[in-house]
């Protein structure tokens, strides 16, 4: 298993690293498919819509961009996060930083093992695996 954190040029509040590997490993086990490497790399909003516009023609700023790397069952990718939108996510949805992080890492980690959230019915199937994640976060933060 290989998940890293990074920081380009932000400083995220986030606790509880090593639990975080575990559980994202075991949301990937969950489904059936076997951990690679995922960065989960946390930057500006300013560098996250330069990532947008660069490689995927968007303009417009958005919480997390997911590069799959996946290959076969085994799940790798990068995960760009913007630490301003999930500051900006946790006030809009009343949620603490720390469980707007959680949520958009599981995010990255859903479209890592297939899941997409283009469509209404998506999105629900989406929400629901974020859902069932994020109450299991607790059990490894806890440990």
């Amino acid at each position: 298993m290989a998940v890293f954190f990074h920081t380009i040029d932000t400083e995220p509040q986030l606790k509880h690293k090593l639990a975080l590997k575990r559980w994202i490993r075991d949301q990937i086990l969950a489904e059936n498919r076997e951990v690679g490497t995922i960065n989960v790399i946390f930057c500006s909003d300013a560098y996250l819509l330069e990532v947008n516009r660069t490689h995927l023609n968007h303009d417009y700023y958005t919480d997390i961009i997911t590069f799959d790397y996946c290959q076969d069952k085994v799940v790798s990718g990068d995960l760009y996060i913007s630490s301003e939108r999930v500051l900006e996510n946790s006030s809009t949805f009343k949620k603490s930083i720390q469980e707007e992080t959680h949520r958009v890492i599981i995010h990255g980690v859903m479209h890592l093992c297939g899941y997409k959230d283009k469509t209404k019915s998506e999105a629900l199937t989406m929400r629901k695996k974020e859902e069932n994640s994020l109450l299991k976060i607790q059990e490894y933060i806890s440990v």
